[in-house]
Order: structure tokens, then C-alpha cells, then sequence
């Protein structure tokens, strides 16, 4: 297969435009279409189709695009992995973290390590359990940090289980259920304040409710990040499931209490995953036992 003629057509299918595309490049627009149509021809089948004013890739082009995207991915990882051997001190790495790491833990961590190598690029990107683990397996991340029950495990990761943070049900001060010692099937019969679909503790919650044959709250509030939802409880309205790391400063100052579900005891395990059968490179290596070594105070 013609590697360029890859390039150029998952340059055109991410752009949309033909334009755009020789923009991205640096070519010519008609050296674009002239070589798009002979990758079409060497592959024999459509690849983009017309919509409206601009152009898509026809379902198997959007099959070939997403391949094509892990491809380039690889390939920028092996670049950056050159580099790292030709500058000393220099290099990049990428983290991708779901909610609790992104904005609990790895501020502190990403802070002391900068000090530490300050020539090195740290990117932490905040995103559900779902997409971590995606980027991570398309190379388009060299760590994922995971925050939730890791039961079941994909076999192609390591896991390296890290810390362990107990999860909480929280409401506002003045809800009836503050400071309450409930069954869960009480609580569960309240108004449900949480993040999106792929959250892992919104998951766990659910399962919780399955194991104990209680049916599952509604989730009456949904928000694309933990503080938007933790606001609106502390504004008085339903019960959230949370972390004790996100929500015990919140419960010292008085703005969120605990609801005490009897024989409830849920353990977030987070963990530093990487690819398995890969070795890390010298500067992950030191990112990762970096982290390790930093201790966090749990809330109790």
C-alpha cells in the first residue's frame, strides 16, 4: 500500500475538504486530487463520496481513516521516541487521566516533575474511563491514569494499582439524609446528581445497586465534569457519588455532608496503566516512578 497516498487521504477525511488538506501538507490542491484518485484506483474502492458543499469518507473510508489514525499515531510515537535518544533532556509525554487523577493528583505530580525536568513536554488530558483506555491502546497516549473498580481488566494493559480512595454518597447540609445512617435502597430513591455516560463511578454505582438487587437511582442532573455536578448538590439538590479525595475538603468546610450507607464499602483503585509487552521509554520510566513515590493524604 502507498503509504502517502494513505497520509493524504486521512488528511482529506479529517479536514473534510480537499483545500484544507493541501493546506495541512504543503502541496498543491490538484496534486492532492491527482494522487487521492490514484490511491483510490490502486485500492479499487471508493474511499470519500460528496456531502453538501464538502466531502466524507464513504463507510469503508471511514473504516480506513480510524485505522489510518492509530497508524500515524504509532508513527509519531516512534519519532518522538528517536528524538528523546538524539536530545538529551528533552522528550514528551502524554497522560491521559480520567477526572480523579486529572484534577486531584496530577497537578502536585505534574508541577514537581517540571521542576525536575523542565525541557520536557507534559501533556495531561482529562477524559472519561472509556477514552483513556482508547488513547492509550491508538498511541495516542503513554499513560493512562484510571480511577475506578478494576475488576475486569484489559488483558492488553498493565496495570500498576497505585492508591486507593474510598467513594462517598454526599448530599447538601440541609438534605434530610445528611449525616444519616441509611440502607441503600433509602438513598438510592433519591435524585441522582452525576457525571456522563463512561464515568467509572457512575458505573461502580450502578453495579452496586445490581449486586444488592436495589434498582439503580435516577440520574436526575448530568454533567460533563465533577465540580458543575457537586455544585448543584451543594446547592441543595439530590445525592452524588463521589470520591473521598474530591469531597472531603468540600465536607470540612461545611458545604457538602455524608449519607452513611449501612454494609456499603467502595474502594476507587487508581491505577498507572501502559501497553502491554512495550517497553517504556527512559523518561516514562522516570515520569511513572516519579508518581510512585508521591504520597497523598486520603480522606477518612
Amino acid at each position: 500500500m502507498n503509504l502517502h497516498g494513505l497520509r493524504l487521504f486521512y488528511t482529506v477525511a479529517r479536514t473534510g475538504s480537499i483545500t484544507k488538506a493541501a493546506q495541512a501538507l504543503h502541496i498543491s490542491q490538484p496534486a492532492v486530487s491527482s494522487q487521492l484518485k490514484a490511491f483510490e484506483a490502486e485500492l479499487n474502492l471508493p474511499l470519500l463520496q460528496k456531502d453538501g458543499r464538502g466531502i466524507v469518507p464513504t463507510p469503508f473510508g471511514k473504516q480506513l481513516a480510524d485505522k489510518a489514525e492509530t497508524l500515524f499515531a504509532v508513527e509519531a510515537h516512534i519519532e518522538a521516541f528517536v528524538q528523546e535518544f538524539r536530545d538529551v533532556g528533552a522528550g514528551h509525554i502524554h497522560v491521559a487521566a480520567t477526572y480523579l487523577p486529572a484534577n486531584f493528583l496530577l497537578p502536585q505530580l505534574a508541577g514537581a516533575f517540571k521542576a525536575q525536568y523542565p525541557t520536557i513536554d507534559l501533556q495531561i488530558e482529562t477524559v472519561n474511563s472509556q477514552q483513556a483506555f482508547e488513547k492509550l491502546a491508538r498511541y495516542k497516549a503513554d499513560v493512562a491514569m484510571y480511577a475506578g473498580s478494576i475488576d475486569k481488566r484489559a488483558e492488553e494493559f498493565v496495570w500498576d494499582e497505585w492508591l486507593e480512595d474510598e467513594l462517598w454518597f454526599v448530599v447538601a447540609p440541609s438534605h434530610r439524609l445528611a449525616h444519616q445512617r441509611v440502607a441503600l435502597a433509602e438513598v438510592v430513591v433519591e435524585p441522582f446528581v452525576m457525571r456522563e455516560e463512561g464515568s467509572s463511578t457512575r458505573a461502580q454505582l450502578f453495579a452496586l445497586c445490581q449486586a444488592n438487587q436495589v434498582k439503580p437511582p435516577t440520574i436526575a442532573l448530568q454533567f460533563s465534569g465533577l465540580n458543575e455536578a457537586l455544585s448543584a448538590v451543594m446547592a441543595g439538590f439530590g445525592v452524588n457519588f463521589v470520591s473521598s479525595l474530591v469531597a472531603n475538603e468540600h465536607i470540612k468546610r461545611g458545604d457538602l455532608a455524608r449519607v452513611y450507607v449501612e454494609h456499603v464499602h467502595i474502594v476507587n483503585n487508581i491505577a498507572i496503566c501502559t501497553r502491554k509487552q512495550e517497553q517504556q521509554n527512559e523518561l516514562v520510566q522516570r515520569f511513572i516512578s516519579h508518581c510512585k513515590r508521591t504520597r497523598f493524604k486520603h480522606g477518612k
